[in-house]
């Protein structure tokens, strides 16, 4: 499945787009360094990521402050290794885990293995993913507030994550709100 990212820096003089390329990223982290190597005096960097037909994210890095994130569908991103780049343990409320619990789970997991054949089985007849056996929830994750300060709201952003919503036509109508419609369809 193809994928698109873009950084848009923002200037003086409104926004700088320009695509980039994902391949030698691993981590939300070195996401947010390759951010803050294109911004200019510490000002705001957002980066759009949109896999063809599936899901799109809005990270936004401010200087040296933690990235805020917004995914408009969790489960879809799980299952793209693009993903695994914005859907952190701390996005996903599984912060504070110990090993300890984790390995009470992983007995429970192999105590109940009969149980989780059958649950298998099941998922394969009705077509379901794993995402939510996971903990990975099926829709929007994330900051929904990201955008407010540069005038699109919580709500607006909700809206175009809604289910049947085209991610690329998303990413366009928040470039548009920005004043930077034009320049990021041009990089695309």
């Amino acid at each position: 499945m193809a994928y698109f990212a873009a950084l848009l820096a923002r200037t003086e003089d409104g926004w700088d787009v320009s695509e980039t390329d994902l391949d030698d990223v691993e981590t939300l982290a070195d996401l947010a360094n390759l951010a803050r190597e294109a911004a200019e005096d510490e000002e705001t960097v957002l980066v759009f990521i949109e896999q063809e037909d599936a899901w799109f994210a809005v990270v936004r890095v401010d200087g040296e402050d933690d990235p805020r994130v917004f995914v408009s569908d969790a489960a879809a991103a799980s299952r793209s290794s693009y993903g695994e780049l914005v859907l952190t343990d701390e996005l996903l409320g599984r912060e504070g885990e110990d090993e300890l619990g984790d390995l009470d789970h992983l007995v429970a997991e192999l105590d109940d293995e009969d149980a989780t054949d059958a649950a298998e089985a099941d998922d394969d007849e009705d077509g379901s993913d794993d995402a939510g056996a996971q903990g990975i929830p099926s829709g929007p994750l994330g900051d929904a507030g990201v955008l407010i300060e540069f005038g699109f709201g919580a709500k607006e952003l909700m809206d175009l994550a809604a289910e049947g919503s085209v991610p690329g036509d998303a990413l366009s109508e928040i470039a548009e709100a920005l004043g930077c419609g034009e320049v990021l369809e041009a990089v695309r």
